[in-house]
């Protein structure tokens, strides 16, 4: 059977063409309005201050509370700092392996646990984030190393290839794709699935929504893709696929689930990857969700198409789980 690559176009539910429902909720316009003003207070940086980056991005992460009651318990993770996010029920021993978002300088465990853990209960998974190295201290390939040692430790707990999924947002989703990479190019076994969340897969900042979004766009900037390239990349080719998972040879990876919101500047790297990843073999489901900002999912406490798309993601992890259980998953070559 040939791969697939199932584009949705979406509001509430499904659609298959640019007919339908496109309008966004009144939460999603109040949100979309208090960024805009947001951006008309205090225009977007042209300069970096990593510590008041880091530590206003904790506090608006904040704002966003867990869907349900999550417990949280520290881990060592072979010396990476991490931490298991349970929901209520878990079955059938699925665990998710979260890598954040945050241009690679930014985010941690406290910013992003509770996105992981609204994702984990829908999946009636539990999760494990961890905290991988930041740039500028600790430039590429340092985050790829601490997710690749996240990913063997849970091997070496007994837990199997294909009860792990990985999910992650913005830089996060695409160090989920370089790490799949990076697997296969091991000969290391490879997750059941992979999703990723309006990933960074190109950091030569050549698609063509960094032109075409730039106005809609409210939350990444070229200036912040500047900034990912010199901090994280330093003097790497940003073309290298283990940075710019665009650019990867692709075959023999894993089904993957991509949502994206159409008015992001990082649309086309969604888009392009995922038609890359069908050529290449990859069973792709790509959802490009109308008028939504850059990991709106982030916000789920507030805002409905969050919480839709955050079930989705639960469906699709689950679905993925009856396959191995009926004996239809094949481990990726």
């Amino acid at each position: 059977m040939g791969a697939e690559c199932r584009i949705y176009l979406l509001a509430y539910q499904p659609i298959y063409s640019h007919g339908g429902n496109n309008m966004a909720s009144i939460q999603m316009n109040l949100l979309i309005l208090y960024m805009k003003l947001q951006h008309f207070i205090s225009p977007p940086i042209r300069e970096v201050n990593l510590e008041k980056e880091r530590s206003g991005f904790e506090a608006f992460a904040k704002l966003f509370k867990p869907l349900d009651k999550l417990k949280n318990t520290a881990v060592d993770v072979n010396g990476v700092p991490g931490e298991w996010v349970t929901p209520l029920l878990v079955t059938n021993g699925r665990v998710i392996l979260y890598l954040h978002g945050g241009y690679y300088m930014i985010g941690s465990i406290q910013s992003h646990r509770n996105l992981a853990g609204n994702i984990a209960n829908a999946a009636q998974a539990r999760a494990l984030i961890i905290d991988y190295r930041l740039a500028p201290e600790h430039p590429f390939p340092a985050a790829l190393d601490d997710a690749l040692i996240a990913y063997l430790w849970l091997l070496a707990q007994g837990i199997r290839p294909d009860q792990i999924f990985l999910v992650g947002d913005s830089a996060g989703g695409g160090l989920v794709l370089s790490t799949l990479l990076a697997l296969r190019e091991r000969g290391k076994p490879l997750p059941a699935a992979a999703i990723c969340l309006s990933p960074a897969t190109d950091l030569t900042l050549s698609g063509e929504s960094w032109k075409f979004n730039a106005k809609k766009e409210l939350i990444v900037t070229r200036y912040i893709g500047e900034q990912v390239q010199t901090m994280y990349l330093g003097g790497i080719n940003p073309r290298d696929p283990l940075a710019s998972p665009l650019f990867g040879d692709l075959h023999g990876l894993p089904p993957l689930l991509v949502q994206v919101g159409s008015d992001e500047v990082l649309l086309s790297d969604s888009t392009s990857f995922a038609e890359r990843a069908r050529s290449a073999g990859v069973d792709v489901t790509l959802e490009v969700w109308p008028r939504m900002q850059h990991v709106w999912q982030f916000t789920a406490s507030f805002v409905p198409e969050a919480r839709k798309a955050i079930d989705r993601i639960g469906e699709f992890i689950k679905n993925a789980s009856q396959k191995i259980e009926v004996g239809t998953y094949r481990q990726p070559v």
